[in-house]
């Protein structure tokens, strides 16, 4: 677990929750790119918790921290439950999916959809304070469907502020629940970063996150002009190694950055431990074959782990055949 001022210090920097995307494979990888910005796990529904292998969908590498855990639900006393495990289970925050829109999300009664009950949302938000000594926070959109004004926005911040939410990840987009794809709502809704300032200027109280079509560490700098912290998505899971200039750029590290060579030989004693455990090397490689992206060799790179990560008998000689692909 993580000091609480360094968890401050890390939100200035985080990469999105991503469903099927930042499990733990993905994080350790990440993790030895920047040691400072905060991960997020894939979304966890407080029903797979609850009555699922909890032991598996809560494990996590030390080297992970600082690590939040994101929720997914409704019910205040099943959320209460949930944060509870994550806390014991070593967790420095507790984050509730108020942005989520897919269909399958919807008919669960979380994600996006939450946005038309602040109310709800407030109580789970103290429900789950009450059981945790770390922060609770909320990820949310700007709106959804036709509910999109600023008030509507500015009313859901207030009520689930006074419930006692302190820090807010705003994906600077509405959610269209009605007639888009959760692809779709990744782009076709336009982005109002605009509508995030003014809500950090509304609420100056309050740590106020950015998140939504951020690229680049220059991405990064500008909106830290304006807000509190950055989140970052796709592109640091496209171009892991965007991350390694992060710790000096946005953190003031030291710059004592690894290669990509040096990451790669970093990863392979925990493929081999997590291939003892059962997990297949293409399940942890998916996540590596943007490492050299724009680097000479990338597409080598990719290649070979696409067509023999999968293959039988594979281990991390598959790997080590691969960086020979590389400049």
């Amino acid at each position: 677990m993580t000091t609480e001022i360094s968890l401050t210090n890390a939100r200035k920097l985080s990469v999105a929750p991503m469903l099927d995307w930042t499990d733990r494979d993905c994080r350790y990888l990440l993790r030895l790119i920047s040691s400072h910005c905060l991960l997020y796990t894939e979304m966890v529904t407080t029903g797979a918790l609850i009555h699922g292998d909890r032991d598996r969908f809560l494990a996590h590498e030390e080297l992970e921290y600082p690590l939040a855990l994101q929720l997914g639900g409704s019910d205040p006393k099943d959320l209460a439950e949930c944060a509870r495990m994550g806390e014991d289970a070593g967790y420095d925050e507790i984050n509730l999916n108020v942005g989520c829109p897919s269909d399958r999300v919807q008919s669960g009664r979380f994600g996006a959809c939450l946005m038309a009950e602040p109310d709800l949302v407030a109580e789970g938000v103290a429900a789950m304070q009450q059981q945790v000594d770390i922060p609770v926070t909320v990820k949310t959109r700007l709106g959804i469907d036709e509910q999109d004004s600023y008030e509507f926005l500015s009313d859901f911040i207030d009520k689930v502020s006074a419930a006692g939410c302190e820090i807010f990840i705003l994906h600077a987009r509405k959610a269209w629940l009605k007639g888009l794809s959760p692809k779709e709502n990744r782009d076709v809704p336009p982005l109002d970063y605009e509508r995030v300032y003014q809500i950090k200027k509304d609420f100056p109280q309050l740590h106020i996150d950015i998140n939504g079509g951020i690229h680049s560490l220059d991405d990064v700098r500008q909106h830290l002009q304006n807000v509190d912290g950055v989140m970052m998505g796709r592109a640091v899971y496209h171009n892991p190694y965007l991350l390694a200039d992060a710790d000096t750029a946005v953190f003031s590290g030291d710059g004592n950055v690894l290669s990509r060579h040096q990451i790669i030989e970093a990863m392979l004693p925990y493929i081999e431990k997590r291939m003892r455990e059962g997990r297949p090397l293409k399940s942890i490689t998916r996540h590596m074959l943007g490492v050299f992206q724009g680097q000479p060799g990338a597409r080598r790179w990719r290649r070979h782990l696409s067509e023999n990560a999968h293959l039988p008998g594979a281990g991390i000689h598959i790997l080590r055949e691969a960086l020979d692909l590389v400049g």
